[in-house]
């Protein structure tokens, strides 16, 4: 085995408790004693083909000597900030926001610690390429794109054997799995393995909003076939081809792996299911939340930050969230799981009964508005709680969402049902009638599918209504005003609840946190922030609010006996940074030059 491989191997086996940072400037000293002993290591292209280590031309004559990597490079030696600059310039000479994905996954590749100082220098631009919407397209066109594997792809056909599969990832320090089953990726559907792009997406907000370090992270997709007719058609895609698996088998496939994660990782690792389809989704969460350390984003993270604009709309506009009479269009996972949470949160800042609370929210699904005795549709066991006897007056047609909204008289309105523009101007300009500031959240992803865009709703309410959407929206202007819309995004939520859970060592992940979660988020907003039409901070200060989402998330752990990580440390808040990934150098390589350069 040669030097660099050794150290590679004492890399996947560091204690949870290393600095990651101090760790690869041990390894790099490691690396130059031995050469200064004579006990070179082989072939340097080992050091250059490992993204972790690699730093491209930023490596010195010294290193590359002591490396044995001279020659192997171009003799120019840059900056990190220079090389920065490269990539920048790359990236402006790309057009088409799915050329700039590829660019970055394929710098993810190379340069580790590169890439994510690019992405979080310049988050604003790139997290809607390396995340929604740009990841939906990149998704659809995986099987074309792609060029090298990352993550573990775990199938069916493994049933009896996963712990021996994710034994192959190099790290036994993982700290977060991001894994989903593909079959309903955004709003796009069932995308099979191509899905991979969605946990692979999310891990690098959980490093660049964060600062959760990249080698405790692992994206994973579970295949089990897929339904899409024109994949199993496509002599690219590399997926199962077979229809999906369903019942017992898919089912004892997902606990072998949430069991074999556990015993690889240890308790400590959070297991977030991601993109799951709505028949999988609630009862899956609902099956394992009690024994693993795991939550579905899907659910918990969007009812997560729609809360927290809820709550800073209501520092806007005056009216408490226990006032605020709600419609969701859309009636699935996302849309139950927002629901809930709010009327939980009602409860517990209001006082009100959770019966009084779901009675201020209604939905509508495929079949019209969800009531008490609907004759068609059916109404589910998620659905139920916000079956609601109609309000007096003349019948309406419960189909239409016109006629909805002018009988429910709701002063906020929620879209979740992935129809693009199905919030008609009539519609928005009612909501606008009916309050002097309608809530308008139009959450659908990506941004074809979002219900409405933010010209509409500003236009159709004359600048009053106050706006969210799914997707990035540019600011507005109207009649000399410019209004910047809200970007309800899981990012500003799970990064840095995963970074607190972490910091703690929680072992569960109570409803609780992600109320913890949305309270700090909303505070974060400042003054100027909501002055400008902003209910979310600017995402160029997504990091620092990332940072306090953790020590809320973190604290509350400790303050509530959650957390497993002890003592609590004497300066809590010093704890989370230390354990976040630096983006703005490399680590010092130590270096001991040989006496022979």
């Amino acid at each position: 085995m040669s030097a660099f491989e050794a150290v590679l191997q004492d890399l996947a086996t560091q204690s949870s408790d290393t600095n990651p940072f101090e760790f690869i400037s041990e390894a790099f000293a490691k690396l130059a004693e031995a050469h200064s002993q004579g006990d070179v290591f082989e072939h340097g292209h080992y050091l250059l083909g490992n993204s972790e280590f690699n730093r491209g031309l930023a490596f010195t004559n010294e290193e590359r000597a002591c490396f044995k990597i001279r020659g192997l490079l171009p003799p120019g030696i840059a900056t990190m900030a220079e090389q920065e600059a490269r990539a920048l310039w790359n990236l402006s000479q790309k057009e088409k926001p799915l050329d700039k994905y590829i660019y970055l996954q394929n710098l993810a590749l190379q340069n580790q610690r590169l890439y994510y100082r690019v992405l979080v220098n310049n988050i604003t631009d790139f997290l809607p390429v390396v995340y929604t919407p740009t990841v939906g397209l990149a998704c659809q066109e995986f099987a074309h794109i792609f060029s090298r594997p990352y993550g573990i792809y775990v199938t069916i056909n493994d049933l009896g054997n996963v712990r021996s599969i994710l034994s192959n990832w190099r790290h036994r320090d993982v700290r977060a799995i991001v894994f989903t089953d593909g079959e309903r990726i955004l709003g796009l559907g069932d995308l099979g393995v191509s899905g991979m792009g969605i946990p692979v997406g999310k891990l690098a907000l959980y490093t660049a909003c964060a600062g959760v370090p990249p080698e405790k992270t692992l994206p994973v997709c579970l295949d089990v076939g897929t339904d899409n007719k024109k994949f199993l058609d496509d002599p690219l895609y590399f997926g199962l081809r077979h229809t999906r698996v369903r019942g017992e088998r898919y089912d004892a496939l997902v606990l072998e792996f949430m069991q074999a994660a556990e015993e690889l990782f240890g308790h400590d690792c959070i297991l977030q299911f991601e993109d799951f389809a709505n028949q999988n989704a609630f009862r899956l969460l609902e099956m394992h939340r009690n024994n693993f350390l795991t939550f579905n984003d899907d659910i918990q993270g969007t009812a997560s930050v729609v809360l927290a604009g809820f709550v800073s709309a209501a520092k806007t506009t005056g009216v408490s969230i226990d006032q605020q009479t709600v419609l969701f269009y859309g009636a699935g996972s996302a849309g139950i799981g927002i629901a809930e949470l709010m009327a939980v949160s009602m409860h517990l800042e209001s006082k009100i009964s959770l019966d009084q609370a779901r009675a201020r929210i209604w939905f509508m699904d495929s079949k019209g508005l969800i009531h008490k005795g609907r004759a068609t549709g059916g109404i589910n066991h998620e659905k139920a709680p916000f079956a609601h006897s109609l309000p007096e007056g003349p019948a309406f047609d419960i189909t239409n969402l016109t006629e909805v909204i002018r009988h429910i008289r709701p002063s906020a309105l929620v879209g979740v049902s992935a129809q693009g523009g199905v919030f008609t101007n009539a519609d928005l300009k009612l909501m606008g009638e009916i309050n002097a500031r309608p809530i308008i959240f139009p959450l659908s992803n990506p941004t074809s599918k979002a219900e409405c865009t933010a010209q509409d709703a500003y236009e159709q309410t004359s600048g009053r209504c106050v706006f969210a959407s799914g997707s990035p929206f540019a600011p507005v202007t109207l009649e000399g005003k410019t209004y910047f819309p809200g970007q309800g995004n899981n990012s500003y939520i799970f990064p840095g609840l995963a970074l607190g859970i972490m910091v703690a060592k929680a072992r569960r992940v109570p409803d609780i946190l992600f109320i913890v979660a949305a309270q700090c988020l909303a505070d974060f907003v400042t003054p100027e922030e909501r002055e400008s039409g902003r209910i979310y901070p600017d995402m160029k200060r997504i990091r620092a609010a990332s940072t306090q989402i953790a020590f809320s998330v973190a604290n509350y752990c400790y303050l509530h006996g959650l957390a497993h990580e002890l003592p609590q440390p004497a300066d809590l808040m010093a704890a989370v940074k230390a354990f976040q990934y630096i983006t703005d150098c490399y680590p010092s390589s130590h270096r001991h030059a040989p006496s022979n350069l």
